[in-house]
């Protein structure tokens, strides 16, 4: 596979959030909610990231080429 811009700086995956099932409910710690959190706030700052080197490399259409 030939390396692009498309696939050298992939755009971040959501986590999968559990199902109510995966939960217990007997106040472990961490708790399966617990981790999704924490993935799901790694994954938002992820997000913004990627997006700023997004806008950073797009050329602006009102300039042109």
């Amino acid at each position: 596979m030939a390396l692009t811009a498309a696939n050298a700086d992939p755009k971040p995956v959501p986590p999968a959030a559990p199902a109510p099932s995966e939960c217990c409910e007997s106040g472990c710690d961490p708790c399966v909610y617990d981790r999704y959190w924490e993935a799901l706030t790694n994954y938002e700052r992820a997000l913004q990231e990627w997006e700023s080197r997004q806008t950073a490399v797009l050329p602006d259409p009102e300039k042109g080429k």
